[in-house]
């Protein structure tokens, strides 16, 4: 039987534990939070190391891809750098691969209709390939990278902007702490509302579920949010704010969906490769062995 552990920096009251059966592997999926205690989830990495058969680094993203560039978390890849035997999956890449296909499905499979549709992604360095699907397929964007990771409220429409912002900015953002960047432990459960008029904009909100429940306001009435790793309150948020279609990218296991860095160390477990050794078409190419297709709920 394989074990993969995911060690988190977000909160421990998200923890999960689920036992499942893929391509003919058993296999042990945890999640375990640190609560954004950085040395604990180093200490955490090491005490794993040799001792299970693959590692997801949560609550950060160890590399950032824009298309064909890399973009590397400086203090992510040193958590990473821990583990000196087992492998370590930060689900970066396969973010992408998975998030694009969750968009694919629903305009494709579902049918649901994207053409002219105002979409709001919450970071788009976290989720380039959700961000150029949704523009691909006719949605008109909005990018809150700046105001969601820095706290400066300027919204852009591009792509290519974002990309531009990217090269100038990483070279000192991604040396920052984590925790200057993205909600971690306590602050991802937190919710203030701020940028009332960009979620009132959007009918579609995509990104990671931290940040768009960190300041999404009470009223979120027909609203379709594209994410992953929600929880049973987090659904309840949710619905309790007026949202119409919830589409979560991975699927669920025993009551919940776990990030992809699970997901990617789960794949790393099963095939025995190192996660740089995987490619898009790779990932491509087994998600649908698996037949991985993204959750839709609708819950109005």
């Amino acid at each position: 039987m394989k074990h993969v552990v995911g060690v988190s920096l977000g909160s421990s009251t998200r923890d999960h534990k689920a036992q499942v059966t893929f391509l003919g592997e058993e296999i042990i999926l945890e999640r375990r939070g640190t609560s954004g205690d950085v040395q604990k989830a180093i200490e955490l990495i090491r005490s794993l190391d040799g001792k299970v058969d693959a590692i997801g680094l949560g609550g950060t993203d160890r590399w950032f891809f824009l298309g064909n560039k890399r973009y590397t978390l400086w203090q992510a890849d040193r958590m990473a750098r821990v583990a000196k035997v087992t492998p370590v999956a930060d689900g970066s890449m396969l973010k992408g691969v998975i998030e694009r296909r969750a968009v694919e499905y629903i305009r494709d499979e579902e049918g649901m209709p994207l053409q002219g549709k105002n979409a709001f992604i919450t970071s788009a360095m976290d989720r380039y390939g959700m961000a150029s699907a949704l523009y691909e397929s006719g949605c008109k964007l909005k990018i809150g990278d700046l105001a969601f990771a820095l706290g400066i409220p300027i919204f852009f429409g591009s792509l290519s902007t974002l990309k531009v912002l990217a090269a100038v900015l990483m070279p000192v953002l991604s040396h920052l702490p984590i925790q200057v960047l993205y909600p971690t432990g306590k602050s991802q459960e937190q919710v203030v509302p701020k940028f009332p008029s960009i979620y009132q904009w959007a009918d579609i909100i995509g990104g990671d579920c931290h940040f768009i429940k960190r300041h999404m306001p009470d009223d979120l009435s027909g609203k379709i949010i594209i994410t992953n790793t929600v929880t049973e309150n987090d659904v309840e948020a949710f619905r309790a704010r007026g949202v119409k279609t919830l589409v979560v990218s991975t699927p669920e296991f025993n009551g919940r969906s776990f990030a992809t860095n699970v997901i990617d160390a789960m794949l790393v477990a099963i095939t025995g490769r190192n996660p740089e050794d995987f490619t898009p078409s790779d990932y491509l190419d087994i998600l649908t062995k698996l037949d991985f297709r993204p959750r839709i709920e609708e819950l109005r």
